[in-house]
């Protein structure tokens, strides 16, 4: 790069911005998994993946995730999806929600994730603004005990966003057949795809598009409540370097730890801690789908025995939903592979703050 960082905070000096590594080129998908699997490390498990179930779980190691990304990534571009086009994500946390994050960023695509809690409306006004070329979503996803159809709900903001003038000419479906099957799926033939149809005839090899550090990345929007939603664009290079940095340094990260961060991707801090910054740094990440209260409130702890959690990173509003039902549910449960505890969204209260000291440690 020509410097590591420029910048005019000064508006009688001309438009303020701030740039990172100018005129440098880099690939945040290479960055954080071909760069693990070409140093010998493709047989180290990159996601964890625990269902709505107790029963339900999955693995892929870094090998198996590089081979998942560029099938995404050959397909995208197979219909047509180049450097800087925009692709909206509409996807429960399932493994295929970083997976298509990865797959976007690997050929210089803008991938704009949408929580997958929002409405036909939330989605048509990010569709409307980003004009995508491609819609992700899966058929249905179950959340403790409600199903929650969400193709029902992509298709109607299609509908929304076409009376605005914007239409979208794929909506790539992911079959979630925990939740629901095919036939009881909606569909627009020539318009919709089923992923597993399709993304896995496609070659496990994807050439990355190299891009300059100040190229776009991913666009998050706000969430809406207090107007119109903003889509706030984060570039590559000094996102990267800052996810990877503060994973590597804010959990005092070793090779050997196992994980989770309950964030969904929708959000911020999924974006760069369930996805980014632990890839970056070649961690094993549990990607959870369900409720935390679900089949029960001990479901949390039950995870953290299961795979040996050692970093547990959540919100305080997740503490505070436990918290009702005091201890019982904590000590059924050994949760003694932890080893670093995390806090993000707000500042914990003090309370809460008690209950995770006394209780988890």
């Amino acid at each position: 790069p020509e410097e590591v960082c420029t910048e005019n905070l000064d508006v009688t000096k001309g438009p303020i911005k701030i740039e990172w590594f100018k005129g440098g080129k880099t690939n945040i998908c290479h960055n954080a998994v071909d760069r693990y699997v070409e140093a010998g490390d493709g047989a180290k498990i990159a996601m964890y993946w625990e269902g709505n179930e107790p029963d339900q779980d999955g693995k892929l190691t870094y090998s198996e995730l590089l081979d998942k990304v560029c099938q995404l990534a050959n397909y995208l571009k197979s219909v047509g999806v180049e450097k800087g086009d925009a692709v909206v994500i509409y996807l429960p946390m399932l493994m295929e929600l970083p997976i298509a994050m990865l797959a976007c960023a690997r050929i210089g695509a803008v991938h704009s994730v949408v929580f997958a809690g929002f409405s036909a409306d939330a989605i048509a006004q990010r569709i409307t603004d980003c004009k995508p070329k491609v819609v992700i979503t899966c058929n249905a996803v179950k959340r403790g005990q409600k199903l929650i159809p969400l193709k029902d709900i992509v298709d109607a903001s299609l509908v929304e966003s076409a009376k605005n003038g914007v239409t979208v000419g794929i909506c790539l479906t992911y079959e979630n057949q925990l939740a629901m099957k095919k036939e009881d799926t909606q569909w627009i033939a020539g318009r919709d795809v089923w992923w597993q149809d399709v993304v896995p005839n496609f070659p496990t090899r994807c050439d990355v598009e190299w891009v300059d550090a100040e190229d776009p990345l991913f666009l998050l929007y706000t969430s809406g409540s207090t107007g119109k939603p903003k889509g706030v664009l984060h570039t590559t290079g000094g996102y990267m370097v800052y996810a990877a940095t503060t994973f590597k340094h804010a959990f005092d990260y070793k090779p050997t730890d196992i994980y989770w961060c309950t964030a969904d991707c929708g959000w911020i801090t999924g974006h760069s801690y369930v996805t980014y910054g632990p890839l970056l740094n070649g961690a094993t990440v549990l990607v959870y789908e369900g409720a935390p209260n679900y089949p029960d409130p001990g479901r949390c702890w039950d995870i953290v025995d299961k795979y040996g959690v050692t970093i547990f990173y959540t919100a305080p509003t997740l503490i505070r939903s436990l918290m009702r039902d005091g201890s019982v549910y904590v000590d059924r449960y050994s949760r003694k592979s932890l080893r670093v505890l995390g806090s993000v969204g707000e500042p914990i209260n003090p309370t809460a703050w008690r209950f995770v000291f006394i209780s988890l440690v």
